[in-house]
């Protein structure tokens, strides 16, 4: 009798069958009768729970499964080491893995890119997370697992390892093969260096992989720094250790490829509203959490950096900054920047507006709030490892949070409303902000974005703003203005028939721009010198084109309120224009591409980038004509060449990318110590040593000519931070007149008509006529029922709306919030206004079930 298959049922459950033993059967003299059919036993299935700690017990008891082995390439046999075998001390290092190992000490939480001749190769760890985020094999290779890529596709992979959340180090050759050769490490491996490092925030201003325009290129990318007062975390209250309910916030945010710093410092509740507000109308890419947080305020921001958000964390210890120590941080930043501004400009008199920019600069961070100058100090800290700091001090643009000149819209409304995202899907596509985003530019888009999340609450600067949008539509020649509807202000709805030729020229400029590169974030890159020649001419040339077409409307004097024009009637638009078209941008945007050969930068020609002119660059013209003296001295060595071998026709020849060989019959006797490079079946082809050595010192000239035209291009770029201020005040203006334009252009195809705000001393009143929701009308079309919407303070100051579910009653409040939105901040509004103010009209939905606004 076989032996009964096992069955595999808990011991503590499973029946005992009743076996015959052999020693009974063995007595019995008869034949054994044929045994009972026995019914099998039943299938017994048991599920037992166990507690957190009792599994952690069990589990101990019992051995674990070996990890999961990486995948390996097809093409490798090499085995993978036990792990027996992978203690350090054992290990004999490659003097490559002996760099690897003490980089990765280094720089232990980066994920490392080493230049490897053509390749970009992952280490270890890294190599294996790599493969798993671009799809590529990891094998084992000596003592680790390694992966690589080519150089040429070094910015498609930066940007798919960062997108996926990883802070990638990219480390490169210090040396070449030439410098190498003449150093005293000739026989060690090239000398390695981390030269880049990129996260999400800074990948758009860094060098070599910046400057795109597509994954993350045209969204803005804030770095988020947040701290709280922890007065009340690890303090008793009633008993119950503090959560940090009512809680105060500092908070610096930073755009590194556009310069832009908002700051602000705010008291914030329980929930964490006003936190959860500046994070949805910022969209950061990245939070940066200074220590120790209280609880409530770092379980919000984990929650908004979810793994759906793709938004990076990073932690940071702020115990160093108690007493003051966050201040003088900042100061001694600002101080050495300034010390050495006025080092780089000894040579050029710096002028009074730089100095005073600088000052003005510092008095604005000793009036900023205790904690906001934490938060910016925890973030200059940050920028320091990318070496991305000069932007806080030098080029930076700071605003505050919240302002009495703007408005601030809370979280829940952003939401309800779906000003920036939708509550379907999340998408941008269906709300406020999709149906009024007409920019050209990707520039003007973001400030769009700005201005939409932030309402003006000044009057004198929303008529200011309607009075641009006015006289934009108006020249486009289908404006048409609402006389018959109430009460006309004439002093602010003055609108005036301009000439056409404004909007053509703004329309061209606008359309040019936005086929040109993203100038914005181009000014800033070469502000961080990390621009290539390219973009640097694309750029400028962007600006100067822009300057001088605007310069044909004919706009005279210099920021004044009151400025004659002829085409003209906005003040706003006027000082747009100004700043756009200053003459002292052009001039010095022609004067610094009069400086670079647009050709040499086409074509990625370092050593023919820089024009010499007026004792520039005299570093340049030495190493220039050290490479012509070498370049001489090889090519007259073929006179010798021919005294040895007795010849008179010999020339240089060049064979795949080979200089400089003599081809000589094959049965020709040389001399001994000429050397053989390569051979056809008639010919052979020699080096002599003479040549051999010229050589050396003509690449060795080359090396250091590269290495001079690098320093001449870093310095060039570094003078350009003097002018940053003004070219950035002229793109704003750009970017300003495009959201201008956009909104021109919005309500020329929606028929929209212009806001009409009643004075400060009339009663508080909203009087809207066949109002229409702005994204539901452009949804349905023609099918969207119009309505009217009636209040006064002295009147009529309530309405309860009721009916029926999906009768429309969120709809309808919505649409009068979205309609008062889009008037007070800087858009003709939607359908036709007879009336509003500035006051608050408080909005609530009764409806059970659906949250208030």
């Amino acid at each position: 009798m076989g032996k009964q298959k096992q069955q595999v049922i808990s011991r503590f459950f499973a029946p005992k069958s009743n076996q015959t033993t052999a020693s009974s059967s063995a007595s019995s003299p008869s034949p054994p009768p044929p045994p009972p059919q026995q019914t099998p036993p039943p299938k017994i299935a048991a599920t037992v729970s166990f507690s957190p700690a009792k599994r952690k017990v069990v589990s101990s008891l019992f051995p674990q499964k070996p990890p999961k082995k990486p995948k390996l390439s097809p093409h490798t046999l090499n085995p993978i080491p036990t792990p027996s075998s992978q203690t350090t001390h054992n290990k004999k290092y490659t003097p490559l893995e002996q760099q690897v190992v003490e980089l990765k000490t280094k720089y232990p939480d980066v994920l490392l890119m080493i230049e490897v001749g053509y390749k970009f190769r992952f280490f270890g760890e890294d190599a294996e997370m790599a493969a798993k985020v671009l799809g590529i094999y990891a094998h084992l290779d000596h003592n680790f697992m390694t992966a690589s890529i080519p150089t040429f596709r070094l910015n498609v992979h930066v940007r798919r390892l960062v997108n996926a959340g990883f802070k990638v180090g990219v480390v490169k050759q210090t040396e070449t093969a030439a410098i190498k050769a003449h150093g005293p490490g000739k026989a060690g491996p090239f000398g390695r260096g981390l030269s880049a490092l990129y996260t999400k925030a800074t990948l758009e201003a860094a060098e070599d992989v910046g400057g795109g325009e597509d994954g993350c290129g045209g969204e803005s990318n804030y770095l988020v720094c947040v701290v709280d007062d922890d007065g009340n975390v690890g303090k008793i209250r009633n008993g119950v250790f503090g959560d940090g309910f009512d809680v105060r916030l500092g908070v610096v945010a930073v755009e590194i490829s556009t310069g832009d710093v908002v700051y602000g410092e705010f008291n914030d509740g329980f929930l964490r509203s006003g936190l959860e507000a500046v994070l949805l109308s910022l969209s950061p890419a990245e939070l940066l959490l200074g220590q120790p947080l209280s609880k409530q305020t770092e379980k919000l921001l984990l929650a908004y950096a979810g793994p759906a958000s793709n938004v990076r964390v990073e932690h940071a210890s702020r115990d160093c900054f108690i007493g003051g120590g966050a201040l003088a941080e900042v100061m001694s930043l600002y101080e050495n920047m300034g010390e050495d501004t006025l080092s780089n400009n000894e040579d050029q008199n710096m002028d009074a507006p730089e100095q005073g920019n600088h000052r003005s600069a510092i008095e604005g961070i000793m009036n900023m709030p205790d904690l906001a100058v934490q938060a910016l100090a925890l973030t200059i800290r940050h920028l320091k490892q990318f070496g991305l700091e000069r932007i806080m001090c030098l080029g930076a643009s700071f605003r505050s949070l919240s302002g009495s000149m703007e408005m601030t819209l809370s979280a829940n409304t952003l939401q309800q409303l779906e000003v920036l995202r939708n509550n379907s899907n999340g998408s941008e596509h269906g709300t406020l902000l999709h149906i009024m985003n007409h920019t050209l530019t990707i520039y003007g888009s973001r400030l769009l974005r700005r201005w939409v999340t932030h309402p003006l609450c000044d009057r004198n600067l929303i008529s200011a703003r309607l009075d641009a949008v006015s006289e934009i539509a108006e020249s486009m020649g289908s404006y048409r203005t609402s006389e018959s509807v109430g009460q006309h202000d004439e002093k602010n709805s003055d609108v005036t028939i301009v000439e056409p030729q404004f909007y053509y020229i703004l329309s061209s400029v606008l359309t040019s721009l936005g086929r040109s590169p993203d100038i914005q974030r181009g000014i800033t890159r070469i502000f961080h010198r990390t621009a290539t020649p390219s973009e640097f001419i694309a750029v400028m040339q962007a600006i100067l084109y822009a300057g001088k077409q605007l310069q044909q409307l004919h706009i005279d004097g210099e920021y004044r309120e009151k400025v004659t024009s002829k085409t003209l009637h906005s003040a706003l638009l006027k000082r747009l224009i100004l700043t756009a078209s200053s003459p002292a941008v052009i001039g010095k945007a022609a004067k610094l591409l009069s400086t670079v050969n647009k050709e040499a930068a086409d074509q990625g020609d370092l050593l023919n980038l820089m024009i010499i002119s007026n004792g520039q660059f005299s570093e340049v013209a030495r190493a220039r004509k050290a490479v012509q003296s070498a370049k001489e001295e090889l090519d007259s060595l073929i006179n010798m060449c021919c005294k040895q071998l007795g010849m008179r026709n010999l020339e240089f020849m060049s064979v795949s990318g080979i200089t400089h060989l003599i081809e000589l019959p094959a049965n020709f006797k040389v001399p001994l110590n000429w050397v053989k490079v390569n051979s056809t079946k008639k010919t052979i082809r020699y080096h002599s040593p003479e040549v051999l050595t010229a050589l050396d010192q003509l690449a060795l000239a080359n090396e250091e000519l590269t290495i001079v035209c690098r320093a001449a291009w870093d310095s060039f770029l570094k003078e350009f931070g003097g002018y940053y201020a003004e070219f950035q005040a002229a793109v704003q203006a750009l970017a300003a007149l495009d959201c201008l334009h956009a909104l021109a252009t919005l309500s020329r195809n929606k028929n929209f008509v212009r806001p009409v705000f009643v004075d400060d001393h009339e009663p508080v009143q909203i009087h809207i006529c066949s109002g229409r929701h702005p994204v539901l009308d452009t949804i349905l079309l023609d099918n969207f029922v119009p309505n009217d919407t009636n209040l006064h303070a002295e009147r009529e100051y309530c309405q309860i709306i009721t009916g029926p579910n999906m009768g429309g009653k969120s709809c309808y409040i919505r649409q009068v919030a979205l309609i008062g939105i889009m008037a007070q901040h800087h858009q003709q509004n939607c359908m036709c206004w007879m009336a509003s103010t500035l006051g608050w009209v408080l909005l609530i939905v009764s409806n059970k079930g659906e949250a208030p606004f």
